[in-house]
């Protein structure tokens, strides 16, 4: 028996084998959910067909999260394969490489509007649609990051997309919870993935939240995904309009004196 038995999910933003919406994938389908994908444009289909074969799923379909009648096709789509669903995964993001580099000051209007349109809306737009499929309750797990509410050098205009996100959450948790449809994010450590390559000085960020957390480990794709299924199994029933941290401990810290040592002493063997 798996914990998430006779439940259906849905899955939007897996790119590749690295993507933490995979690792999601991979953790729902192994406790039992019958699971379903959705990924942004043409290109990323090679990658995600193969991945969806690997587990058997049979419903994997496109979807722009901009487009409202993109967005309707395919909820229209799960309701017909799946009948309701139990668990909706957000787990898209973007913004430009160029509002990603220089100073968060010379954000451009249009780089702006689609930051928070691809990033922050579409949950709302997700779940104007999922609550119709919710009849039974439901969970919604969308992806965040720390650079929300500390600022974090190069992520710029995506962390000012991140915290309206958060708020998102929690409004959404608001308006849903009387259905028993659960809101929740997860803040996970820096990952490898295909979007996060597009983070100017991503590698940096890596090693120094190695250092500088209490537990000086990475986090994968698999510790994601083992929180998803808490969030959305029965043990998560009364968790809703929460950030998630899976982060080995690093928001917790103000002073890194752990890496700042590490550091300094990687800079004495250079010298």
């Amino acid at each position: 028996m798996g914990l998430l038995d006779g439940k259906n999910a849905l899955i939007f933003g897996v790119a590749n084998k690295n993507s933490i919406a995979w690792g999601i994938t991979e953790a729902l389908h192994q406790e039992g959910a019958t699971v379903g994908l959705s990924y942004a444009g043409e290109v990323l289909k090679k990658r995600v067909t193969p991945l969806a074969e690997s587990l058997s799923l049979d419903f994997v379909q496109e979807c722009d999260v901009t487009d409202d009648a993109a967005l309707d096709r395919v909820f229209a789509a799960a309701k017909e394969r799946f009948g309701k669903l139990d668990i909706l995964v957000h787990a898209v993001a973007f913004a430009t490489r160029e509002d990603l580099e220089g100073e968060f000051v010379n954000t451009s209007r249009s780089g702006w509007t689609t930051a928070l349109n691809v990033s922050a809306y579409s949950l709302v737009a997700m779940a104007q649609r999922a609550r119709h499929l919710m009849p039974d309750g439901g969970s919604i797990v969308s992806l965040t990051y720390y650079g929300s509410e500390k600022v974090m050098p190069r992520y710029n205009v995506m962390g000012v997309a991140k915290a309206a996100l958060e708020a998102t959450t929690r409004y959404l948790a608001y308006d849903l919870g009387p259905q028993h449809i659960r809101v929740n994010a997860i803040s996970p450590g820096p990952i490898k993935t295909l979007s996060a390559a597009g983070i100017p000085g991503f590698r940096d960020m890596m090693r120094f939240s190695e250092l500088a957390s209490p537990i000086p480990e990475l986090v994968t794709q698999e510790d994601v995904g083992k929180t998803a299924v808490w969030l959305c199994s029965d043990w998560g029933r009364l968790v809703t309009g929460q950030t998630i941290y899976v982060d080995s401990g690093y928001s917790v810290m103000g002073i890194p004196l752990r890496a700042l040592l590490a550091l300094e002493e990687q800079k004495k063997t250079t010298e």
